[in-house]
């Protein structure tokens, strides 16, 4: 835990994970409530479903968002960011419905630029060895926040209503944005390499020999994730339980989820960004098929190691694009990549819903850890044609 120390000295890691650890507390929050409260003001289903897609929907302009993050100051755009939502929120007293999808929608795109914007003034301003220590922590640090927010905005809003949500979120928005006025970082203005179109990013993916395996791992990894997320009710009922132990399994999921983000630095300098997501890969895969067994103590133990091996592709992806990409391209690189690793996990949760009413969850989620594993092959592969060419001696190479 040396590193973890190491970051948290870090005054500029130290605000960023505060940050992160304010906001998100808010953002959970209101994910949660914001379609309940909807559903209340409204009584209809498909409305209450609209907020989340209005959350969720800039997602898919991640790569012209993260535009923004390469043509413009970093420190003044992630302050302006925080601020914005918190200028907005306050407008969901209104309750009138198009007003809060409005609202959403903007605060979905701001999250898109703030997640980008982040990761990027992150990479110039924490030592390079110690990203993945950093971006573990930060997962942490998101799956602590949605064990404990979802349950205490629920609670307020119980107790007060849909506009104290808003309002807790908009002062976390406030307080994160004076976290980050006191990160010390030199910035110079955006020079011409940064006004480059917003498909270099892509591009920059696409060319890399390192990039390109870790995000398509992570698209099939959250693909999968998707399809075993559509399951997740089918085998409560295998397990003969009500859909509220869905909570249950959350929860560990989500503790398995934090102890591998405190990990996560000492094992991506041991294992490298390649195995290290493959190994986690695997491990998700194994725990999904496992899930065709109908056993309590066994669920749980799946619901766990999901929550341990998920991450880690992300974690590993996230922290190759941070090293492997010139801050000019920064931005457009960390944003395609979460547009082209997060997207696919919609479709999985749209393909799962469809298939676990045609196919008994059993064999299914069985079918799913294999396919799930094959992800691996690649980066593995890839590793072992490495480690084969290192181990050429000159006169092997060159025969007399």
């Amino acid at each position: 835990m040396t590193t973890t120390r190491a970051v948290l000295h870090d005054r500029n890691a130290r605000l960023c994970l505060t940050a992160a650890l304010v906001s998100g507390f808010g953002t959970s929050a209101l994910w949660l409530v914001a379609g309940v409260w909807v559903k209340d003001l409204t009584g209809s289903d498909g409305l209450a479903a609209l907020c989340m897609l209005a959350m969720w929907a800039p997602t898919l302009a991640g790569p012209l968002l993260g535009t923004i993050a390469d043509r413009v100051r970093r420190r003044p755009l992630l302050i302006g960011g925080n601020l914005l939502p918190a200028a907005l929120l306050p407008l969901l007293l209104t309750e009138r419905v198009p007003v809060v999808l409005a609202v959403l929608l903007v605060y979905g795109a701001t999250g898109v630029v703030l997640d980008t914007v982040e990761s990027a003034l992150v990479a110039g301003a924490v030592a390079p060895s110690l990203l993945g220590d950093f971006n573990g922590l930060r997962t942490a640090v998101n799956e602590g926040m949605k064990l404990v927010a979802p349950l205490a905005g629920a609670g307020l809003y119980a107790l007060c209503g849909g506009p104290a949500v808003a309002l807790l979120d908009a002062t976390t928005f406030l307080l994160a944005a004076l976290l980050y006025r006191g990160l010390r970082v030199r910035e110079e203005g955006p020079g011409p390499s940064r006004r480059t179109p917003f498909v270099e990013g892509a591009r920059h993916i696409g060319a890399h020999p390192t990039l390109r395996p870790l995000i398509l791992a992570g698209a099939t990894t959250m693909l999968c994730a998707g399809i075993n997320g559509a399951l997740l009710y089918a085998v409560i009922d295998g397990l003969g339980h009500s859909p509220a132990y869905a909570g249950v399994l959350y929860a560990v999921q989500g503790a398995g989820s934090v102890a591998v983000g405190l990990f996560s630095g000492p094992a991506l300098r041991r294992l490298g960004e390649r195995r290290f997501a493959a190994y986690g890969i695997a491990l998700t895969a194994v725990a999904a098929g496992l899930r065709a067994v109908p056993s309590d103590p066994l669920a749980l133990a799946c619901s766990a190691a999901v929550g341990a091996g998920l991450p880690c592709v992300l974690i590993a992806a996230l922290t190759a694009v941070q090293r492997e990409t010139p801050d000019a391209l920064l931005g457009r690189t960390v944003a395609t990549a979460n547009t082209l690793v997060y997207t696919p996990n919609v479709l999985g949760l749209a393909a799962g819903a469809a298939l676990v009413e045609l196919v008994d969850q059993r064999p299914l989620s069985a079918l799913l850890g294999v396919a799930w594993l094959a992800a691996t092959i690649p980066l593995l592969q890839r590793r072992a044609s490495a480690e084969r060419i290192a181990s050429r001696s000159p006169s092997d190479a060159n025969p007399a």
